[in-house]
């Protein structure tokens, strides 16, 4: 066995995404997926269809229609359709970031409102998808970070007002006391189960406290009695409401900032489900992270169209799945969309679910909400957190929390403004955003922009733009020399052996500069080739190791490596980013 097949065999993954599986283990996997998702589907909708004062007429179709679309954007997402699908197993359903959202447009018009501004939110949804080269420098992991804890704050007075709620004559008690009960199993199994039982805690956690109900006598039944064996709902979805009248505008600010941010983290779940699939670890392919996006827009405009919360990704769960069973094959993918699909068809299984008591339920979004604080936490620090970044961080903060507590706007202005401007989440993620713009504006030293064609023939053009970013600094002789040849190698590094089509000119070459006191960034956009330039890296660290030689076309590469701090190389579909960072001195 070579180094590299032993480095390979040590990380677990018995088959990657395209490798061939035996269809007995792909059910297997397929099946166990499907059992890790489909609690948190219904029990999502169902909190957002009871909290926002809907019948069982719409909670029935809702569920129906999550499911169907949950299964729909798994085996899409395990495709590669055009632009559409990650290429690996990505769970998807409705998820807490939603609920809060979701529940003041069903209190504010019903299913119609929701449906009509879910379906709004997509198209920005799909919009992130074609502008996520621009927008990652303005929806920060910072802004990210910051309006997923708040979101976690708007979404905490619905779990704890679920946790209050007991059927029946129950004991008033009852309630806070289940909540408690499943608290205490979810925790116990997160920190001290075994492995092969971690995947299950929520499962285990909702069963205890189903059971401790039943026994105290706040479990109704009578929704699993009514439902039918199999079927499809006929009812509960009025169509969207095309009037767009004030809550819908008044709302739509909060969706869109809801939906944005979400988009972002979804980036992050597509990376996360890449990094886990492989045996060995490979450079981000953004094009993937793309038709993810573009996969998830899709799902949230359907979620609309039907008239069900909206429905994104689950990655922490996929790469749970994926590390558990070390199987990767995105065909698993296709057997859970499957799966999903029938279970759609038979509502009385779906009724067990929906008729969890709510205290359950409420403990079970608390967990979530938790969750989802401390995932937006590790977002902001994700690229570390200088004096700048915390100040943004704390200001954009305390502005949401405080609206989210306290409403100030309704009493001063009243009327159609006071829903937008009181909403925490819309106002905290405002303030995040246009902090980051001030400090982008305000930098000491301004970015520089500088476009030209891929060819060698902008050398010289590109050698006097470097040049003159280094005498401005006031970089020593040195320092100008590594900037210079940082350049130099990267456009030859990125110039495509064969060249351009026949009848097509050269692409267009655009250089951005980020300078400050003792580093430049360098940002190089343009249309390459399939390879990506951190992977070619990583080869040639392998062959040093190896002893092995050095061919013609990677020289450029090498000399990129020594001249410059760091070198990243983001693909993404019609375009490549490559930055690079050079040190310098005076």
């Amino acid at each position: 066995m070579t180094a590299a097949d032993s480095q390979e065999s040590s990380s677990g993954i018995r088959y990657e995404p395209d490798d061939p599986c035996p269809p007995a283990l792909l059910l297997g996997v397929g099946l166990q997926g499907v059992m890790m998702i489909l609690t948190s589907i219904v029990v999502i909708v169902a909190v957002t269809a009871q909290a926002g004062g809907q019948d069982d007429d719409y909670l029935t179709w809702a569920v129906f229609a999550a499911l169907i679309i949950s299964g729909a954007l798994i085996a899409l997402q395990a495709s590669r359709v055009w632009r559409l699908g990650a290429g690996h197993i990505l769970f998807m359903g409705p998820t807490a970031n939603f609920v809060a959202v979701a529940v003041l447009a069903l209190e504010a018009g019903g299913p119609a409102l929701l449906a009509s501004l879910t379906v709004a939110a997509s198209l920005f949804y799909l919009m992130l998808a074609f502008w996520l080269p621009v927008l990652r420098r303005i929806i920060t992991p910072v802004v990210s970070g910051t309006v997923l804890m708040l979101i976690s704050v708007s979404v905490l007075p619905i779990a704890l007002e679920r946790v209050r709620e007991v059927s029946g004559n129950a004991d008033p008690l009852t309630g806070p006391l289940v909540a408690a009960v499943t608290l205490a199993v979810t925790t116990v199994l997160a920190l001290r189960a075994p492995r092969s039982l971690k995947p299950w805690s929520p499962l285990m956690a909702l069963l205890a406290g189903s059971v401790l109900a039943a026994i105290l006598g706040a479990y109704d039944t009578q929704p699993v009695a009514d439902a039918a064996w199999a079927g499809i709902p006929t009812g509960g979805f009025p169509g969207l409401d095309l009037a767009l009248g004030p809550d819908f505008w008044a709302l739509l600010p909060a969706f869109i900032v809801v939906t944005l941010v979400g988009g972002v983290k979804n980036m992050g779940d597509s990376v996360a489900v890449q990094q886990a699939s492989r045996r060995k670890p490979r450079v981000t392919d953004f094009r993937l992270v793309q038709g993810a996006l573009n996969t998830n827009g899709l799902g949230i405009l359907l979620s609309g169209l039907v008239g069900t919360p909206p429905t994104t990704a689950y990655s922490s769960r996929s790469v749970m799945l994926i590390t558990f069973t070390t199987v990767a094959a995105r065909r698993v993918g296709y057997v859970m969309g499957a799966a999903l699909a029938v279970l759609a068809l038979f509502p009385k299984f779906a009724a067990v679910l929906v008729s969890i008591p709510s205290a359950v339920m409420g403990a079970y979004l608390l967990v979530a909400t938790g969750t989802l604080f401390v995932a937006g936490v590790r977002t902001a620090v994700k690229d570390g957190l200088d004096a700048q970044k915390v100040t943004i961080m704390a200001i954009a903060f305390a502005i949401g929390a405080g609206l989210e507590q306290q409403p100030i706007f309704a009493d001063l202005l009243g009327g159609a403004w006071s829903p937008f401007l009181d909403n925490g989440v819309v106002m905290g993620a405002g303030t995040a955003v246009l902090l980051t713009l001030f400090m982008e504006a305000t930098r000491p030293i301004r970015q520089t922009r500088l476009e030209v064609d891929l060819s060698v023939s902008s050398l010289p053009e590109i050698d006097r733009f470097l040049c003159d970013i280094a005498t401005r600094l006031g970089w020593n002789q040195a320092s100008t020399g590594r900037l210079r040849s940082a350049g130099e190698e990267t456009l030859i590094s990125l110039i495509h052996p064969r060249g351009p089509a026949p009848g097509e000119g050269p692409p267009r070459f655009i250089v951005i500069a980020r300078p400050s006191d003792n580093l430049v960034e360098l940002e190089f956009l343009a249309v390459f080739d399939e390879e990506n330039l951190e992977d070619r890296l990583a080869y040639l660290s392998e062959e040093a190791e190896g002893g092995q030689g050095i061919e013609e076309g990677e020289i450029s590469l090498r000399l990129l490596r020594h001249y410059a701090a760091s070198v990243q190389h983001q693909k993404y579909q019609g375009l490549d980013v490559v930055t690079v960072q050079v040190r310098g001195s005076r």
